[in-house]
């Protein structure tokens, strides 16, 4: 392909392309004609790129500063003038525009000024910090973009794909989205799937040495040595240069084709000869509407929670129309100006105007959260829905362990055994010596410890003393060939680098060992190897296989080609008919067989992934050897060993599964390795329990199982089991979704996790797909709700602690809020009871007093519940019920008891004022005006407002937590008398935002005119008293009811049910004398 590497390498110095860069800088480059026109060659040098190298960081910034972003303008991003709209045009707002419309038509000017500000300052403050939540939330979703694999410094990297810039070299593989406009300039049996750009429902496959002229006139979907953004790889690997990205791209063009066209009108329906009936048409107008009225009310957008909250609000509305319609009725319909101020108070007292205000912005400190914790959200119901989870489907390699993978031993079967020392860098070629032994690897791992076997083990030497043995290097032919992984060595700093699959890295490592590397063979001007074909691995057939074209040696027709295989040992066997001995091939019989997969059986035990490796002898000719069918390339042949891989588990694996269990989620592993190896790794780790030979019989057997048997069971056999598999052994795409199935028929709720392109459909039957951000395919990130960015199964345990403490935050200022409501409405229509001279009703509270809880003594301390960090008992409560969502009988039952309260309290505070220490004289006209005989309602209203004011802002520190004692959040704390003092400063929001509240209310109980004429009220003395008695009733009266609660609950506790344990019980109801081999 490279021809004169002076003509293409920027960094030769030479040639025509050093004269371009002279004339020219990088940021002006353009392509003489369309890429699929020009050959590699010419757009390597007319973009300045280098395709072994690719870009310098310094050299993409240029680039990115020049051509822009790689992304479509599709108007996208956050919209101030929709988030304005939105805080106009919402049901709790619109209540307080119509409360303010009847203030002003009643002339009822300090009112309906007040509602005015207040409209005014909640558009603003609820704008400002909408805009804000989106941005950060917008922001977090860029990271969920699809990557792009990249070669930028000689380094292989994985970037947004919104970064690539023209002249980048870019890697492709099955299952990844294609980033950009690429022109090919090497392709192995790559197709790409382009319905989206082109409609054609089959993929295209490509050919990176096609040519075409200008007067071909070929098509998009016709230039197969291009691939086009926005396509998908179904098939192969290819790399290639970026030529085009962002609007420049055909999707771009396409887009901007279609900018505008996003009509919110539904369609109408018309028959095969494109008429409508008339019905038609009013059926399309009404559907309209409603998606207009469904938008509009926040009842058919956002996240099931958000659709919640909106009918909530609907409802809310409906119950404060009905509060108006009692007080009018309770004055005889009276149509003065204070009855209908009473009216409207009574129904601006149901209306917590915050609340979808501070559900944003928690949603918001979640999404941000979960960043920092190696989670990204890219769909905001899983947030809500991480919480509720009771069953984790894991990957192994990479997730529960490191992903690091080393060959730990090497089984020649016409050799011996090859067994790899101890390395402190596991890509390091020369850092590990070898030892060999004649024996296989069942009949060492049966004689450890045995003195003689010890003697016939060579000690540990460099591997160059056995690469001259024969059969070895017919084993490396296929573990260094048969590999994609590259290993090199920087010649200046003398560190060595990889890229590619880990597994193929080991690999790859231990072949170059013995200096075996594939690019020894490969690379130069006149390689020794060139590959011809491959068959890739995939995650059905579980093998790959490729054909090699060998010129060295004394060859009749100059070169012999060989076809290689390695995988899944099972699934290499079923392609083997022969195997390699020391003196001969032999048919491999069934009990030839038998006796190889006793060797693997002792290779897994030790925890090892085993493959298996195999050749043949390639003899068939064909023009296009990537054409030919899978099933006649891979057949015949000779089995040559098996490899043992080490990915040892995750430091922090065995405590996050543990604390899964405790938190009432079951584990289960879900993995292609042998069901040994996946066994002894699963009881490192703790998801098999280590009292396993105790349980029964049934239990054990069903415990361990490979998906083949699975799979054979019928759906009525799975549910029959007394527990479905803690692990799944040789598992295929189908049989996760049979097991997110089973789950389900249990009443279980699912997080699957995956990476591989026929992962995305049991990501999408889960409850919660889980991609892989650094192994995974862009096609099964898009089917996944959350992105770990360090595929680390620790990081999955943390997004469902923080969803669940979303969760419990959401609990806790919803209660708070409508627990407030409830005490305001309660303490105004039992006030309704309070009759003046002149038979109407006086305000226990006035219409600015509610107004000022509502916005100011409720919103910011909800606020600040919504940033509470996790309760210490969070993970040791069970998943919450998704159905039954936030309103949990405890919280509606807390709601009337806190709301009830609290309202007994205030009326308490007034009558005690007005009745208890005043002469019960009620006055005239004391709703509007301050008179000598309305100044005892003042000083009770005054005392009223401030009794609720304080307990609203003591109840939001009761809310920190919602069964333990303020005084006592922790359970054995270390100092007790301070510890209230320090769980009260730990959230500065929620504390400075209570001490706002209590400060507050002096100046407007003492300001003149702010008190008697805005707020209707009058400056106290001695009902200090009251307020302060109340207050610590107030307190008596909820730490009285969390005890009850935490009686109750210890006794009927929800608490967690640990996986563990309830497998435990089982040992008492079915036979228990099975050992722990039983297992598998």
């Amino acid at each position: 392909m490279q021809d004169d590497a002076k003509n293409i390498h920027p960094r030769s110095r030479e040639g025509p392309m050093f004269q371009q860069q002279q004339q020219s800088s990088p940021e002006h480059l353009v392509l003489s004609s369309p890429a699929y026109l020009l050959t590699a060659e010419e757009i390597v040098q007319q973009l300045a790129t280098d395709t072994d190298n690719g870009l310098s960081e310094e050299e993409a910034q240029r680039r990115i500063t020049k051509y822009g972003l790689n992304e479509l303008e599709a108007g996208g991003g956050v919209s101030a003038f929709k988030i304005l709209m939105g805080q106009i045009f919402n049901a709790m707002v619109l209540i307080l525009i119509m409360a303010m419309a009847v203030s002003f038509a009643i002339k009822s000017w300090i009112e309906a000024g007040v509602i005015t500000a207040v409209v005014f300052i909640n558009i603003i403050v609820g704008f400002f910090q909408e805009y804000s939540a989106e941005k950060t939330m917008d922001s977090l979703r860029s990271l969920s973009s699809p990557t792009a694999t990249v070669i930028r410094a000689g380094q292989l990297k994985t970037i947004r794909s919104l970064d690539l810039v023209p002249g980048d070299i870019v890697e492709a593989k099955m299952g990844d989205t294609i980033p950009a406009d690429l022109r090919l300039f090497e392709a192995m049996n790559f197709e790409t799937d382009e319905a989206l750009l082109t409609g054609e429902s089959l993929p295209v496959a490509k050919n990176a040495g096609a040519s075409f002229k200008l007067e071909d006139d070929a098509g998009v979907g016709d230039r197969i040595n291009m691939a086009y953004s926005s396509s998908t790889v179904s098939k192969g690997r290819a790399r290639a240069i970026v030529v085009s990205t962002g609007m420049n791209t055909e999707i771009g063009k396409i887009a901007e084709s279609l900018r505008g066209n996003d009509s919110k009108i539904r369609s109408v329906s018309r028959d095969e000869s494109g008429h409508a009936t008339w019905g038609a048409y009013i059926m399309a107008g009404l559907w309209t509407v409603l998606d207009f009225v469904g938008g509009f009310l926040g009842t058919s957008v956002g996240t099931p929670l958000q659709r919640k909250l909106s009918w909530l609000a609907i409802f809310l509305f409906g119950i404060a129309v009905v509060f108006a319609l009692i007080c009018l009725a309770a004055n005889s319909f009276s149509s003065s100006q204070e009855v209908i101020l009473y009216a409207v108070a009574t129904g601006l007292s149901m209306i917590p105007a915050s609340l979808v205000v501070v559900l944003t912005i928690t949603m918001a400190v979640g999404t941000k959260i979960m960043v920092q914790r190696n989670v990204i959200v890219r769909k905001l119901d899983s947030l809500e829905a991480l919480g509720a989870v009771t069953n984790i489907c894991s990957d192994k390699t990479g997730t529960l362990t490191q992903g690091k993978m080393v060959v730990k031993k090497a089984w020649v079967i016409a050799e011996g055994t090859y067994t790899v020392g101890e390395s402190t860098n596991p890509i390091d070629c020369t850092s590990a010596e070898i030892s060999f032994t004649e024996t296989t690897p069942y009949d060492t791992f049966k004689s450890q410890g045995d003195a003689t076997e010890k003697k016939n083990v060579s000690p540990f030497k460099p591997a160059s003393e056995f690469i001259n043995r024969s059969f070895l290097k017919q084993y490396l032919n296929v573990a260094t060939f048969c590999n994609l992984a590259t290993v090199t060595r920087n010649e200046e700093t003398q560190e060595w680098g990889a890229r590619g699959d880990p597994t193929e890295i080991a690999i790859q490592v231990f072949s170059s060992r013995f200096d075996y590397g594939r690019r020894k063979f490969t690379s130069g001007d006149a390689p020794s190897w060139t590959q011809i074909s491959e068959y890739p691995f995939d995650s059905d057939v579980k093998r790959m296989t490729v054909i090699f074209r060998n010129y060295s040696g004394n060859l009749d027709n100059g070169y012999a080609e060989w076809a290689f295989m390695k995988g899944a040992v099972e699934r290499v066997l079923e392609a083997c008919t022969t195997i390699q001995l020391a003196n001969e091939i032999i048919p491999l019989d069934s009990e030839v067989q038998q006796r190889v997969l006793r060797n693997m059986e002792a290779l897994a035990s030790q925890g090892l992934r085993v493959l298996a490796l195999a050749h043949r002898s390639w003899k068939t000719k064909s023009n296009d050897m990537g054409q030919l069918p899978r099933q006649d390339v891979e057949r015949g042949m000779t089995l040559l060993g098996l490899i043992g891989l080490y990915d040892p588990p995750r430091v922090e694996t065995a405590g996050a599964v543990k604390q899964c269990h405790r938190a009432g989620i079951n584990v289960h592993m879900v993995t292609g390795d042998h069901p040994q190896t996946a066994r002894a790794i699963a009881m490192q780790v703790g998801i098999i329990p280590a009292n396993v030979h105790l349980l029964a019989q049934d239990v054990i057997s069903a415990m361990v199982m490979t998906a083949s048997h699975f799979d054979k069971l019928s759906d009525e056999e799975i549910d029959r089991l007394p527990v479905l598999p803690l692990v799944i052994a040789r598992c295929a795409p189908q049989t996760k979704v049979r097991m997110v199935d089973a789950l389900h028929r249990r009443n279980k709720f699912v997080a699957m996790t995956g990476d591989g392109v026929n992962d995305s459909p049991a990501l999408k039957r889960a409850d919660v797909g889980i991609g892989m951000g650094m192994a995974g395919s862009d096609v099964a990130k898009d089917a996944s709700d959350i992105v770990l960015t360090d595929d680390n199964f620790a990081s999955i345990l943390n997004s469902i602690e923080e969803g669940r403490r979303m969760f419990d935050n959401i609990k806790k200022f919803v209660l708070h809020l409508l627990a407030e409501n409830i005490a305001q409405a309660c303490t105004l229509l039992i006030g309704l009871a309070f009759k003046d001279s002149s038979g109407l009703s006086v305000f226990p509270l006035a219409p600015v007093e509610i107004l000022w809880i509502i916005m100011i003594t409720s919103g910011f301390p909800a606020m600040g519940l919504g940033m509470e960090i996790a309760s210490d008992d969070i993970m040791t409560r069970p998943p919450h019920n998704r159905k039954v969502g936030i309103f949990t009988k405890e919280v509606l039952i807390d709601m009337l008891v806190y709301g009830c309260w609290m309202a007994a309290l205030c009326l308490a505070s007034f009558s005690i004022v007005v009745f208890g220490f005043g002469d019960g004289n009620l006055g005239h006209n004391c709703n509007n005006h301050i008179s000598d005989e309305c100044m005892l309602v003042f000083r009770a209203r005054s005392t009223t407002f401030t009794c609720l004011t304080w307990f609203a802002l003591f109840l939001a520190w009761e809310m920190v937590h919602m069964r333990r004692s303020f005084f006592r959040m922790e359970p054995k704390p270390a100092h007790i008398w301070s510890l209230w003092a320090r769980h009260a400063w730990r959230n500065p929001f929620l504390f400075w935002s209570i001490m706002a509240g209590f400060i507050t209310v002096f100046p407007i109980i003492y300001v003149p005119f702010l008190n008697t004429v805005v707020f209707k009220h009058a400056p106290i003395t001695w009902e200090w008293g009251i307020i302060f008695v109340e207050s610590f009733l107030f307190f008596m009266g909820v730490e009285a009811w969390k005890l009850c609660k935490r009686v109750y609950f210890r006794r009927y506790g929800d608490k967690a049910k640990n996986p563990e344990d309830e497998l435990g019980r089982e040992m008492f109801t079915r036979d228990n004398s099975t050992s722990v081999s039983d297992v598998v």
